[in-house]
């Protein structure tokens, strides 16, 4: 059985997935379940809303240095901004992201689920 996970992403982030310009979403932390194949993208504030969503073409799992090499063409990140978020860090997780499909209207959480606050960083949804 396949697995979705709602995900909050900062907004010109979210805006660059949709526009096809980064191809990674990065993450200090990941979900557990090897069975996550679509992600559900929440943009942060100030949108506030669940905006689209695409499927996971792979995961990532490097050294922070590999990672980089692998993914810099299409990170959507200058090198000192992933520094500074994987500082500290050993391994370093990317999503690749593949199919992203912006909803033509945001959407409330409570619209589509049955809670109203938005997930740190992520959350498995049905």
């Amino acid at each position: 059985m396949q697995t979705k996970v709602l995900l909050s992403i900062r907004p010109k982030f979210a805006d660059q997935i949709f526009a096809g310009s980064k191809r990674y979403e990065f993450r200090r932390v990941l979900f557990r379940s090897t069975r996550v194949s679509r992600i559900v993208v929440y943009a942060s504030s100030p949108v506030q809303r669940v905006v689209g969503e695409f499927q996971v073409a792979d995961i990532l799992a490097l050294e922070t240095r590999e990672l980089w090499k692998k993914t810099r063409k299409h990170s959507g990140i200058p090198k000192q901004y992933f520094d500074a978020y994987f500082h500290g860090r050993n391994t370093a997780y990317a999503i690749e992201i593949s199919f992203p499909r912006k909803y033509a209207k945001p959407v409330k959480l409570e619209e589509l689920y049955d809670f109203t606050r938005p997930p740190q960083s992520f959350r498995y949804i049905s």
